[in-house]
């Protein structure tokens, strides 16, 4: 089926292209265009981004090497750095935004899987800062020297995708993004202590949800009741309470529960609080430790997909190029999970991004290869300390 196609092309198969045509017209994105359409704008980003392009420049010396094969790739006429540059300015870029959270939609339900030890679904949230020149990116106000935005993601643990992604100025409190989240009933979510606001966790308890936060060191907990513990696992301390100070007490005036952790590996002790009254306090511990899994989802999109260096300079330019990243990342799951693939997505990626221009089936790209050579592991394989 795939014979005489460029990998490439072979992987744009698996884009929903009706699904971003119905945005494109939802959005206006082709009108008065006659060459140079959103879907070609699409897939230039994406082969942007899966060759790893440092530049707009880049990019587009890279696909006039290729000026004969750019039909068969897609891409369509006209594909200039100035068109390339205009679209990103001029396009809106919720209609990358959308086709974004389908495609994270369609790669979730796909990967979707048991085997977590706590059934039902278990997200990460943690923002994560790009750094940009104040002086270039204007619109980025974060210091008096210095712009940025956050990327801020909820990561689902389970499926190793993200399932929300908000992105802000830098100077954006992270609580704030908190007030974007859609929370799901008997769903988990777990956040570190720069999320501590008590109004804010009511409300995922107020929908039925669970939480699961690093307590900061000024708590202030009045202990009703304690729960058995067995220190030998290093549960300290599972206590039932409620929130003494004046105002956190009418913020949050439930119960909650206090569990302490010592973990031996780091020598260090935790405190969590939890609205979880069900779960043993190793279950807690074990929450909290996979929350770092979105640490490592963010240093491994900023090391192999460009969302640090960027081929626009205006706002828009900047969303479009980040959502491109995720629809990448989405894409590259998909490929894996819909081909059978058992490699990891930083094999898959690195195979892909060297051999787009080749007439391989995809398939045979990963048979009979030994990978004992490749230095980097998949991102939520890496062997670290996780608290």
């Amino acid at each position: 089926m795939n014979q005489g196609k460029y990998v490439f092309a072979q992987l744009t198969e698996f884009l929903p292209q009706r699904v971003f045509d119905s945005l494109v017209t939802k959005y206006s994105g082709n009108k008065y265009v006659r060459f140079f359409t959103c879907w070609s704008q699409l897939l230039c980003m994406i082969f942007g981004q899966l060759t790893n392009r440092e530049s707009l420049r880049d990019l587009i010396v890279a696909i006039e090497a290729h000026a004969g094969k750019t039909y068969h790739l897609g891409f369509g006429k006209s594909v200039t750095r100035s068109n390339l540059a205009k679209a990103n300015e001029n396009r809106d870029s919720k209609l990358f935004e959308e086709f974004a959270y389908h495609l994270i939609d369609v790669s979730r339900k796909k990967r979707a899987n048991d085997n977590f030890e706590i059934k039902g679904k278990v997200y990460a949230f943690d923002s994560s800062t790009i750094d940009l020149c104040l002086s270039v990116f204007w619109w980025a106000k974060f210091r008096k020297t210095k712009g940025g935005v956050k990327l801020h993601t909820l990561y689902d643990i389970t499926t190793q995708i993200p399932a929300f992604i908000h992105i802000t100025s830098a100077s954006v409190n992270d609580m704030n993004a908190m007030d974007f989240i859609q929370y799901e009933p008997d769903a988990y979510y777990i956040f570190d202590r720069g999320y501590v606001d008590y109004s804010r966790l009511y409300k995922i308890t107020s929908h039925s949800a669970y939480f699961v936060i690093r307590a900061k060191s000024n708590l202030k907990f009045e202990r009703m009741y304690s729960n058995k513990i067995d220190k030998r696992t290093g549960v300290q301390c599972d206590q039932i309470g409620k929130l003494t100070g004046f105002y956190v007490s009418k913020q949050y005036p439930e119960k909650l529960r206090r569990v302490k952790f010592f973990d031996q590996e780091s020598g260090r002790t935790f405190i969590f609080l939890t609205n979880n009254m069900e779960l043993t306090a190793e279950q807690i511990a074990m929450l909290y430790k996979n929350r770092w899994q979105i640490e490592l989802f963010f240093k491994w999109i900023k090391q192999h997909l460009k969302i640090k260096s960027f081929w626009g300079t205006s706002e828009n330019a900047v969303r479009i190029q980040i959502y491109s990243a995720i629809i990448a990342y989405c894409l590259v799951s998909i490929v894996g999970h819909d081909l059978k693939i058992d490699r990891s997505t930083y094999e898959i990626l690195q195979v892909l991004g060297i051999s787009l221009l080749d007439k391989t089936p995809v398939k045979e790209l990963f048979t009979n290869v030994v990978y004992k050579d490749v230095k980097e592991r998949n991102y939520n394989q890496l062997s670290i300390n996780l608290f």
